[in-house]
């Protein structure tokens, strides 16, 4: 069952399930496993929706006994229309909704505590997208996120353990929190980070160790701190380390993003730190080459938002070039 079928195709398999000879039991498996199939790679909103259908198809053939297969449809449900693109709050506190019913269940039903993690780690990513609708606190997310951890250690499950780091630090850069306590916040990401890449290595985990440098050298970069040019180089060094696997051929995308981040720590950094006096045109050419090349990247790959972002940034460093 591939994730391109049309919406007839999925209603004819939808239909062949039900008139087949199968068990109850067994059909409601084969929902959810065709639903999983859409989840895992969509190629439109198109395949996400049919994996709600599909979800809910697998919920109704359910009895009032089953409660584990309802949990476990209604979690089916959650995950995909969290990942429905341009989602609006009103698809994401159903998925919240979901996820809420079907957590207990799975807790008090013998499931592994994979499967208990991974609808943690889910909840978490629901309740984090709320919060920009204030409808979700960060900090239950995290706190989702920290149940999840107990289950996804670095020495059993090094990829799950990376994105919960990941995204624990991200919701501490989202925290709001008053001017005074803003280093804070930066700070326990930066930490998050830095933890995290204690046990993810380049050799063995290569993408999550890209990611987690990348978004360590933007925390970096913005930390507020008495030695900024300090976490400028640290950031630097940071992006250098991400881009050891993020190259234009095989990640163009990832690359570009992060060009793009090296080249705004340069605009900050003096070519001699220990003389700031004379100037960074030399660190300002160089982000000027990144940013043609992101540019490049981003508009050949349709990314039009960041491609103008870009573009802007770029005339302004321009006209510094200009002045230096």
């Amino acid at each position: 069952m591939t994730p391109s079928m049309t919406d007839s195709a999925v209603k004819v398999a939808m239909d062949i399930i039900a008139s087949s000879p199968a068990t109850t039991q067994e059909k409601i498996e084969m929902l959810l496993e065709m639903a999983q199939g859409f989840q895992k790679k969509p190629k439109t909103a198109q395949d996400l929706w049919n994996a709600v259908s599909l979800c809910h198809q697998a919920y109704d053939l359910c009895d009032e006994d089953n409660l584990l297969w309802q949990a476990r449809a209604k979690v089916g449900i959650a995950v995909a229309l969290k990942a429905i693109p341009d989602i609006g709050e009103q698809l994401l506190l159903e998925a919240k909704e979901r996820l809420e019913e079907a957590l207990p269940i799975l807790q008090q039903t013998l499931v592994s505590p994979e499967e208990i993690a991974e609808a943690q780690m889910n909840f978490g990513l629901v309740l984090q997208s709320l919060v920009p609708f204030h409808l979700a606190r960060m900090t239950d997310s995290i706190q989702a996120y920290q149940k999840a951890l107990q289950v996804f250690t670095w020495q059993k499950y090094p990829q799950e353990y990376a994105i919960l780091h990941n995204n624990i630090a991200i919701a501490y850069l989202s925290t709001p929190l008053t001017s005074q306590r803003e280093d804070l916040r930066q700070g326990l990401a930066v930490q998050t980070f830095e933890e995290a890449l204690k046990h993810i290595e380049l050799i063995s985990h290569p993408r999550e160790y890209a990611m987690l440098q990348n978004n360590l050298g933007n925390a970096l970069q913005y930390l507020p701190s008495s030695h900024p040019l300090e976490n400028i180089v640290r950031a630097i060094a940071a992006y250098n380390e991400a881009l050891k696997v993020r190259n234009s051929k095989d990640t163009p995308l990832e690359y570009a993003n992060t060009i793009s981040n090296k080249a705004n720590a340069l605009l900050n950094l003096p070519d001699e730190p220990e003389k700031p006096e004379a100037g960074n045109l030399k660190n300002l050419l160089q982000a000027r080459a990144y940013y043609q090349e992101a540019w490049e990247i981003f508009t050949q790959h349709g990314q039009i938002e960041q491609a103008q972002v870009v573009a802007q940034v770029l005339q302004e460093v321009e006209t510094e070039i200009g002045n230096a």
